[in-house]
């Protein structure tokens, strides 16, 4: 998301959209999931019935596994060092976000899409159909878009794979990070035409978690995007000091965007399907934290990654035609928030469920 030359006005415009929207989403406080003040640890009490399948779509944030080896760093080593000692496809050290969710539902983090061939008797937990890179648009690469995705579901419902009362029975996670505005920013796309871009995006996510909803999948978790200005690859040109706040301005337009298309959709379901997982609090709450974490301290120099490439075309997991690594790795992980350029460590995103836990019982019904 290389956005830190965005035109001043383009932010004037995004910024008065922004205020606009805090009336509108004082009235939405309902709809979404957010930490909640006081730590009373409920989430083991709850009404109704826990969800028993998982359907995970979207990009690196939330991928399991899914992308070819050929294509992505995550099948390199130091991916996949703390858990399980070895790459997995994740795009971290250890455990995502994904593995957390499932955890808190009581069921094994769902299968990758793209192993489920040699694995047909564990289809029962859900599929994982993220792919990193990946975006609601096409980005540049030749992996599954949103909508493509959500196909892959389509067929295995239509090949009876999946039943009507599977789908009843199951929750959908819907996360992606923003790799849709580095395909636009790639493309040579205009500042001034940023707001229009994000405003489409939006909406075609909003056609997007229809489609989930009309497969029959009973409530539909939806993450707002993260502080895009608090990641590694932005605050790097602070030396890891500060937030990017000018480019958190478009993380904030996006995610009012998306709370309102969440209410749009709530409104015409008439069964309060879709709720937000709000990260980009959770992630800003993890950051800014003076607390300790449960069973780590606090991330003493939160923007800075973990995994750092030596050279400037080399990235985490980088080797030269020696084979030399080209890439250095902290002692600690576990007390670095970010593990890369962009993404978190397992202690991070392990951070950042137990800031959303407490609030999860709305995926019951």
């Amino acid at each position: 998301m290389e956005l830190h030359g965005v035109h001043p006005y383009t932010l004037f415009i995004i910024f008065l959209f922004f205020l606009a929207g805090e009336s509108v989403r004082a009235n939405e406080h309902d709809q979404i999931i957010k930490k909640p003040k006081h730590h009373h640890h409920h989430h083991h009490i709850y009404r109704g019935v826990r969800p028993s399948k998982l359907f995970v779509f979207g990009d690196s944030y939330s991928d399991t596994g899914n992308n070819p080896k050929s294509l992505t760093n995550s099948w390199k080593p130091p991916y996949g060092a703390t858990f399980p000692g070895k790459p997995t496809g994740r795009f971290s050290d250890g455990r995502v976000l994904t593995d957390y969710l499932a955890r808190f539902m009581g069921i094994k983090s769902p299968l990758p899409y793209n192993v489920r061939k040699y694995a047909p008797g564990k289809l029962r937990r859900g599929l994982n159909f993220a792919h990193g890179g990946t975006g609601v648009f096409n980005t540049g690469n030749l992996l599954p878009n949103m909508t493509t995705q959500i196909g892959f579901l389509q067929k295995l419902i239509k090949d009876k794979v999946y039943t009507k009362r599977d789908l009843r029975s199951s929750l959908a996670l819907v996360m992606i990070s923003g790799n849709d505005y580095n395909a636009y920013s790639s493309a040579g796309g205009t500042k001034q035409g940023l707001p229009a871009f994000i405003t489409r995006v939006v909406d075609q996510m909003e056609i997007d978690l229809k489609l989930i909803h009309d497969t029959g999948i009973r409530r539909v978790l939806v993450a707002t995007i993260e502080p895009i200005g608090c990641l590694p690859k932005e605050t790097v040109f602070s030396s890891y000091r500060q937030c990017n706040q000018t480019v958190n301005l478009l993380s904030n337009f996006h995610n009012q965007l998306l709370q309102q298309a969440m209410t749009t959709l709530n409104n015409e379901t008439k069964d309060s399907s879709f709720i937000i997982l709000d990260t980009f609090s959770a992630f800003n709450t993890v950051l800014n934290s003076k607390t300790v974490f449960t069973g780590s301290s606090k991330f003493v120099t939160p923007l800075k990654p973990c995994c750092v490439a030596t050279r400037s075309d080399a990235y985490c997991g980088s080797v030269d035609e020696n084979g030399k690594k080209l890439y250095t790795v902290c002692k600690e992980p576990e007390s670095v928030f970010f593990w890369d350029t962009v993404h978190p460590t397992q202690a991070g995103w392990r951070a950042v469920y137990l800031t959303l836990q407490s609030s999860l019982n709305r995926i019951y019904y």
